[in-house]
């Protein structure tokens, strides 16, 4: 049958006031650009003759500004998940104008399948091909396409020719039977191939609207001494493991967080002679992995989204036969894959927040309190890792904030499931120790010099138990911050 096309402005006046819309892509990657900006305006038209506009939005992870940005800023947001990065939505959610629930990327897809988070009206998903017959080929990033586009009553493709069509075979498609089936994922290597190339879709749903937008994809800050010098100690931990027997000399599958400390570790890993070429089995391919791949440094890589500067993606373009025999898209109930990351063996590297002296993650809360960017997928790669691994900076804010602290203000991550935990002074192996045992080595080994016989103060506490946790100062850090601007200001009660 023929496809219906519209233009932007035509497509948004489907979305009604109330409708949950889920959007295509991971991080910017692979999100629409020009459909989500006229619901914006649609938005601040009705608002203007004093008519309520707001919609549910579900998506992959964060988005691009063309999403989330434009939709905060026209207050358009009746609820968002599951993760997000945009300033001016991180306003609104902390100022408790948007209610936000943070979430397991991999969880999404399947919850909105159970019907645990209402319906999907409408599903808005970027594509590079699109066919009479309903098959849509996504383009940098997958997310939960599959199941948003299943589940929505109108299937809205943005058809961007910005993308070549070419991208069509860089994709693994699949959506997952819910409970009771029991269905394995059978993917035993990086480089398996589960599902189709593209996402069928009933073709009577779909309206298309063409573009031809860039991607949004910004740099990440440049790598400096403090990310190279965390970067040099992940380099060396692996090959310490390797030498003494506790990893394969082979190696295993790496994944990494987003950001420029990730970015870092991988440059440092590519540069160490004694790491083997390795594989990426993670969520978001970042620069350094093209880069890496180039080299030939990385063999291959499964993911879930291409998040990377314009300029690399172009890259990867002009190239597209090479990159496509060397990575594989995923949506992210198959890239973050509890089942699938415990059988590869990956080893888990991801950004902590802050973590305090018993191995404690904090991933999202500033002071406890304001949402940063939420979980993403750091929990889906931790507890199925073969070694789970957090990095950090050990201050923030000039020295005012340290990354280790009595006890973190708010716990994303426990310490049951995290192994190793990495700073620019050191690496603390936390597996086997008891938590005076953890504190000691997180202390001695992570944390900035300057805040180390304030943390030894604090464990010296004389309270007596499994886990020495002063109730009366745990959090004395945090308050010295509140109330003076640097934690080192701290004040002991009862001391």
């Amino acid at each position: 049958m023929a496809l219906k096309f519209m233009s932007a402005d035509e497509a948004a006046s489907l979305v009604k006031n109330g409708d949950n819309v889920g959007f295509s892509g991971f991080t910017h990657a692979g999100c629409p650009k020009v459909v989500p900006v006229a619901i914006a305006k649609l938005a601040e038209a009705e608002h203007a003759k004093g008519n309520p506009f707001k919609i549910g939005m579900f998506t992959g992870a964060s988005t691009g500004d063309s999403i989330d940005g434009a939709l905060a800023r026209a207050h358009a947001i009746k609820f968002r998940t599951p993760y997000q990065t945009n300033k001016d939505l991180r306003s609104a959610i902390n100022s408790g104008e948007v209610p936000y629930f943070d979430m397991h990327l991999s969880s999404l897809a399947q919850e909105i399948r159970y019907g645990f988070l209402g319906g999907v009206d409408i599903a808005i998903i970027e594509a590079c091909d699109v066919t009479e017959d309903g098959e849509i080929v996504p383009t940098c990033g997958v997310g939960i396409s599959p199941t948003i586009a299943q589940k929505a009553k109108i299937v809205i493709v943005e058809l961007n020719t910005w993308n070549p069509k070419g991208m069509r075979g860089m994709h693994d498609i699949v959506e997952l039977a819910s409970p009771p089936h029991r269905q394995e994922i059978p993917v035993y290597t990086v480089r398996d191939r589960i599902g189709k190339d593209h996402l069928k879709v009933d073709p009577s749903k779909i309206i298309v609207v063409k573009s031809n937008t860039p991607n949004e994809g910004g740099s990440f800050a440049p790598v400096d001494e403090v990310t190279t010098k965390i970067g040099n100690n992940v380099a060396n931990f692996f090959i310490k493991e390797m030498a003494e027997g506790r990893m394969p000399k082979t190696f295993l599958p790496v994944q990494s967080g987003v950001g420029n400390i990730a970015n870092a570790v991988l440059a440092a890993m590519g540069e160490s002679k004694e790491i083997p070429d390795f594989e990426v089995y993670t969520e978001v391919i970042q620069d350094a992995v093209i880069d890496l791949m180039e080299s030939g440094r990385i063999k291959f890589a499964s993911g879930c989204s291409l998040t990377v500067s314009n300029p690399c993606i172009e890259k990867v373009y002009k190239n597209l036969e090479f990159f496509k025999e060397r990575i594989v898209l995923r949506p992210s109930e198959i890239s973050n894959n509890q089942e699938v990351v415990r059988r590869l063996g990956v080893i888990a590297i991801n950004t902590a927040l802050e973590a305090d002296i018993f191995g404690n993650i904090n991933s999202t809360h500033v002071m406890g309190t304001k949402m940063m960017n939420g979980i993403g997928g750091s929990g889906d790669f931790t507890r199925g890792s073969y070694v789970s691994i957090f990095v950090t900076p050990s201050t923030a804010k000039d020295g005012k904030i340290s990354a280790f602290v009595p006890s973190v203000a708010h716990e994303d991550h426990s310490e049951h499931s995290v192994k190793i935990i990495i700073s620019e002074y050191g690496v603390a192996d936390l597996r086997g120790k008891s938590p005076r045992q953890r504190a000691e080595e997180i202390i001695e080994k992570c944390a900035h010099p300057e805040y180390r016989p304030l943390l030894r103060e604090y464990l010296n506490n004389n309270v007596q138990g499994q886990t020495p946790l002063d109730i009366y100062n745990c959090y004395a850090f945090h308050k010295a911050f509140l109330e003076t601007g640097d934690m080192r200001n701290v004040k002991w009660e009862n001391k």
